[in-house]
């Protein structure tokens, strides 16, 4: 067998079955060996950060990694945005890259890059497979660093010498996922901590979805009567429409739903790393919070705050844990409070907005199991605000704020997931960046619908801008382009709408389609962000 041939058999027995590529001649014959398997699809993208940033998602929504392939040093910097994405998301993602011939090595051979050393501050593990006979050891290490611990971003660089070299090939099991429990001590630790609590608060991340926690977590919250926050992008880690629910932190962030963390005593910390972007700069929890923090990853615990407690386990072995621990508590009041001031950010003046109405008919026109995926940009502000998440699985966004993210995420999503709507909304900035993939939705027949809400330049970076610097705008207008119109061209349905009215006809239109399907939608530029013009900033200058 080859070392290409080999290369398939070990994704096959890791269950995987959609690969992402822009082919290259690198890596030919592990492209042959996959055309002739029958339980793999090939998708070849049109860009290579496309192809990654599908395979990153596809490794959110499928129970096996994404797996990504491109060729040398120019096909693997284009690719390197998604193993940024997933090593900050934390996604399980097998990154194989075609490298030059082992003899040309270390003459600056055509596209030749250290791939080692270019990827390894942003990836989980890189190797090189310089022996064919390792082959199957060095692809079945990759997977299994990939998923387990803190899942992330693996990559392997393949020589093309290598690829056709065959020899006795060996394989060993799929991966099992350890889910280490908590010890005894530790358990009680958390109880006595919590015995002590007046005000606790459980702050959800992506490691509650990892560990397929989320019914564990909902069984906790009502036990205790513990409110639950979720962490950026982290929203489908706990249903939205709970009576412990309180809220979201991300980008903008509504007071009340901050000021629940700011009056806690005890933070609860399941399964997230306390971002920059959940912890409100690193500025929302302070010395006087008891935070107990609970992650798979050893690193992660006090990397932004000292813990009072620090539990190196697998969410959903603690959960489980903690539920047959018996403390009394007095927190319902505190619980529906903190619920309260969740309710109140709902009602803000940005739902009556344009996009917040939009976000008001895809609440009611989707079926609740749908999944979106969203970009980077302040039209995404809508979304984390507005709009409710009832069940596990229905939301895959960039917490690395990448850019060009939602199309293709969308992509990943619908193969992972075909019985699903799925929907992605991008900002134009955004949307142009990776837009090209409409051609590979429409080729391989992929329905997703995604939004894009136009407003004629890059919008976040326009409102720091008027922020730091008012009235000097520099780099951040855009042009004028027709998306709606690009879509048709490249065989989508392409949809051009001002209102809101328009929105609600389309969509439904949207949902009864058997092929892609972009919304083009009118914004305002005036409306820089959800509670915020363009003028209003200048005004506070």
């Amino acid at each position: 067998m080859s070392s290409a041939q080999a290369v398939v058999e070990c994704m096959k027995i890791e269950n995987v079955r959609h690969v992402f590529c822009v082919p290259g001649e690198s890596f030919l014959p592990v492209l042959d060996a996959i055309s002739r398997e029958s339980s793999m699809q090939l998708i070849s993208a049109r860009h290579e950060g496309g192809a990654s940033f599908m395979a990153e998602a596809y490794g959110k929504a499928a129970p096996s990694p994404g797996v990504v392939m491109a060729t040398r040093g120019v096909g693997a910097a284009n690719l390197a945005i998604g193993v940024h994405t997933a090593a900050q998301d934390s996604t399980p993602l097998v990154v194989l890259l075609g490298q030059v011939h082992s003899s040309f090595k270390g003459r600056e051979g055509f596209q030749e890059v250290d791939l080692e050393a270019f990827f390894k501050p942003i990836a989980k593990w890189v190797a090189e497979i310089r022996e064919p006979p390792r082959t199957t050891e060095i692809i079945q290490r990759a997977f299994r660093i990939a998923r387990t611990g803190r899942p992330g971003p693996v990559v392997v660089a393949m020589p093309e010498d290598v690829l056709k070299k065959e020899v006795l090939m060996t394989f060993g099991p799929a991966v099992s996922i350890p889910a280490p429990a908590p010890s005894r001590e530790e358990v009680e630790a958390v109880k006595d901590a919590l015995l002590s609590s007046v005000r606790p608060v459980v702050i959800a991340g992506g490691g509650v979805k990892r560990a397929g926690a989320e019914q564990e977590l909902v069984s906790l919250a009502e036990h205790y009567n513990l409110p639950v926050v979720t962490a950026f992008r982290r929203h489908d880690s706990f249903p939205n429409d709970h009576r412990l629910y309180a809220g979201h932190l991300g980008l903008g962030t509504d007071q009340n739903i901050l000021e629940t963390i700011r009056q806690a005593d005890t933070i609860l910390a399941v399964g997230t790393r306390l971002s920059e972007v959940t912890t409100q700069d690193y500025k929302l929890l302070t010395p006087d919070h008891k935070v107990i923090h609970i992650d798979i990853d050893e690193k992660t615990i006090g990397s932004v705050h000292p813990p009072f407690l620090g539990i190196v386990a697998d969410a959903r072995q603690v959960l489980k844990k903690l539920l047959a621990v018996d403390v009394a508590t007095g927190w319902g009041n505190w619980a529906e409070r903190s619920r309260r001031g969740y309710e109140k950010s709902l009602i803000s003046p940005g739902s009556r907005l344009l996009n917040g109405r939009i976000i008001d008919c895809l609440q009611n026109k989707l079926p609740e199991n749908s999944v979106i995926t969203n970009d980077a940009g302040n039209f995404a502000g809508w979304l984390h605000s507005y709009f409710v998440f009832r069940c596990p699985h229905t939301y895959v966004g960039p917490t690395s704020g990448a850019m060009g993210y939602g199309l293709p995420a969308a992509l990943g999503v619908k193969l992972a997931s075909p019985d699903k709507v799925v929907v992605s909304l991008s900002g134009d900035g955004g949307f142009m960046m990776t837009m090209q993939e409409v051609e590979t939705a429409v080729r391989y027949n992929i329905p997703v619908i995604s939004l894009v809400f136009n407003n004629r330049m890059y919008g976040t970076i326009r409102m720091h801008q008027e922020m730091h610097y008012p009235c000097q705008v520099a780099g951040t207008d855009l042009g004028e382009v027709r998306f709606s119109k690009m879509a048709d061209l490249m065989g989508a349905e392409g949809f051009y709408v001002k209102t809101a009215a328009d929105f609600e006809r389309v969509f439904e239109q949207a949902l009864r389609a058997t092929g892609p399907v972009v919304i083009e939608i009118e914004c305002d530029p005036e409306q820089i962000s959800l509670n915020r013009t363009i003028q209003s900033i200048r005004a506070e200058q």
